[in-house]
């Protein structure tokens, strides 16, 4: 058997971790590294009740000194115990940890494969019944949590220090602020009534209510794994930059493209917004209420089009033709549509429409009819 990949934890730390956890031997048979993660897929020799395999994630090399490293992976572990007490079932389940020694061991998923991967091989329209569990999954994760912040920034507290208040906070980034400036660069001047409404989106998501609730910190569909043949069964993973914030956060890439995408399609007329809905309303009733449940996906949808605005520096020094200046058009056009659906925010509904426009004329390569179901299905790949 080779040695463990470089920068990741020895075989004989994995191996004295799970002797001491089951009180008898533990071999590591075949370790396998999973690129480019440091996340590796470990083979176990055991007569205890160990799996046969068993997936473990570490500290990247170059970051152990890292006090940034550490609380990704004690947020990580929280998280996954967090959930389990909890008990919706959506999670890999926590085996063993060493946090001290930096890594996680954790159930082997397989034969489960990231949704992301079987949209990128046979496209959408070959997986609706996958991409209906993913949106389940998002708003079933928000209903399970919901109402039990001060729990689980107890559990988190109890690995390491923690601000429950600054971590909020780190979610909220003042991105509307440079957002204008990107705009007014363009000559797309937001009016007085704009600027009021980008206020009120920073107001919901920072007060988001009853919508408080746990979200993994990067709701795609490379962060769920499902079976490809049979019931999906969803999982989500990585939650190194799990925590509480506005639920409806994690409904936006349902909604606008990720930055692996280039469309997502219509949520509403692929019943995914439903299944996201209804999954969301059994632990948060209040989103049942039409007006309630716009005002947050509206705000949610804006502020992810803000984010991705503030790259508009970097994508004027690609080469004509790169996919990332269609990608942001699509993302402007996507959150304004979202938004005038669900009559929120005219005014900066507008707004982002005249930003795309202007892009949309800088930027000839990116003039494209994006509503040609033929040319861009849901979820088409950013080549």
């Amino acid at each position: 058997m080779a040695d463990a990949p470089a920068g990741m934890l020895t075989v004989d730390a994995l191996q004295d971790l799970l002797t001491g956890l089951c009180a008898a031997p533990v071999a590591v048979s075949r370790w396998e590294s999973l690129e480019p993660w440091a996340v590796a897929r470990v083979w176990l020799r055991s007569a205890s009740v160990l799996p046969r395999s068993v997936v473990v994630k570490c500290i990247r090399e170059g970051l152990r000194g890292a006090r940034t490293a550490h609380r990704r992976l004690h947020t990580e572990l929280a998280a996954l115990q967090f959930l389990s007490d909890v008990g919706p079932g959506l999670t890999p389940r926590v085996i063993a940890a060493d946090v001290a020694a930096g890594f996680l061991v954790l159930e082997d998923l397989a034969p489960r494969v990231c949704l992301d991967q079987l949209l990128r091989r046979d496209g959408a329209a070959a997986h609706g019944g996958r991409l209906a569990a993913f949106a389940r999954a998002r708003g079933e994760l928000s209903a399970a949590t919901a109402g039990q912040a001060e729990t689980y920034y107890a559990r988190r507290a109890g690995l390491g220090r923690f601000d429950a208040v600054a971590d909020q906070a780190v979610r909220l980034a003042p991105v509307h602020n440079d957002a204008i400036g990107q705009a007014v660069g363009l000559g797309s001047q937001p009016s007085g009534h704009t600027v009021h409404e980008l206020a009120s989106v920073m107001d919901e998501l920072a007060d988001p209510g009853p919508f408080l609730a746990l979200s993994n910190g990067d709701a795609e569909a490379n962060n769920v794994m499902l079976y490809a043949y049979g019931p999906p069964d969803a999982r989500l993973i990585d939650l190194e930059f799990a925590g509480y914030t506005h639920a409806l956060t994690d409904a936006v890439c349902l909604y606008v493209p990720g930055p692996a995408w280039l469309t997502v399609g219509d949520p509403t007329s692929t019943g995914l917004a439903d299944q996201y809905r209804h999954a969301l309303a059994r632990g948060i009733p209040e989103a049942e209420d039409d007006r309630r449940y716009g005002d947050g996906l509206a705000a949610a949808c804006i502020s992810w089009a803000l984010v991705r605005l503030r790259r508009l520096a970097l994508l004027d020094t690609r080469s004509p033709g790169d996919s990332s200046r269609l990608q942001l058009v699509a993302t402007l056009e996507a959150a304004a549509h979202t938004a005038d659906t669900h009559q929120a925010l005219p005014h900066v509904c507008s707004w982002m429409r005249r930003i795309a426009a202007v892009l949309r004329h800088r930027w000839p390569d990116a003039d494209q009819d994006l509503a040609d179901s033929e040319r861009f299905p849901p979820y088409r790949p950013r080549t």
